[in-house]
């Protein structure tokens, strides 16, 4: 029963998440007005609006323009809904849930973002930031407010030396998000999330540059790899660090 409740709750917040991802990269505010179509403008009631099954009702389509529908919007509520559930299956009901909600689902709106227009919001990346800080202050988190710090720091700085070496091949986005990982994760884990984002976007650059798709001065935006390196972080960064370490010494 929770489980559904959890997975219930992630796809309203996703369907939120829908509307941060269409406004904020246009300075537009994200609580008014309400939600409408985007291209006919006509206001979105309650029963168009429930996350998935909308989409299933209305076949896809607006019920007064009958213009498409994206099948992104269900698929972030659904995105939403799973990582919720899958966030609890990992914490269980303990402090640790409420920090991993907050810092992971807001990351979301930010991988969408930044594949669209490659931004990655202040409100996000700053934002949890402070939270991670926060949580390592009330102990939420499981880190120390000194491995918050040093994550900030150590993680933060890495990407900006990066970004300053590559004179613009990495943006400053990158590096505030950076230092949110190390902010929420601690510098240790922190550092396996980076990794982990540049061995991914290694891996999809080439093979995108070998199938023709991009070439090799194309742009592509490095925050969603950096994203799915917090997630694989947050499921099985102890196992990593553990391998690595015993792999070292």
């Amino acid at each position: 029963m929770i489980e559904a409740l959890i997975f219930i709750t992630g796809a309203i917040i996703g369907s939120f998440f829908n509307v941060v991802i269409h406004r904020l990269p246009r300075g537009e505010s994200i609580i008014s007005p309400p939600s409408h179509c985007p291209h006919c403008g006509r206001k979105i009631k309650w029963w168009q609006n429930i996350p998935i099954l909308s989409y299933i009702i209305l076949k896809g389509k607006c019920f007064y323009c009958k213009e498409k529908i994206s099948i992104r919007y269900p698929l972030v509520e659904f995105i939403t809904g799973a990582s919720a559930l899958l966030i609890f299956k990992k914490t269980g009901l303990s402090p640790q849930l409420i920090w991993a909600e907050v810092f992971l689902l807001a990351l979301i709106p930010a991988f969408f973002i930044d594949l669209d227009h490659q931004i990655l919001p202040d409100e996000i990346t700053i934002g949890t930031a402070i939270w991670g800080l926060f949580c390592s202050l009330t102990h939420m988190s499981g880190i120390s407010t000194t491995q918050s710090l040093l994550g900030i720091l150590i993680c933060g700085g890495a990407f900006l030396l990066v970004a300053i070496l590559s004179k613009g091949g990495m943006g400053l986005g990158d590096v505030k998000l950076a230092a949110s990982f190390g902010a929420n994760f601690g510098w240790k884990l922190g550092l396996i999330s980076l990794f982990l984002s540049v061995f991914l976007g290694a891996v999809v650059g080439v093979a995108l540059i070998l199938l023709r798709k991009k070439g090799r001065k194309d742009r592509i935006p490095f925050g969603p790899f950096m994203i799915i390196g917090a997630y694989l972080t947050f499921y099985f960064g102890g196992e990593l660090l553990k391998w690595y370490l015993e792999l070292s010494f």
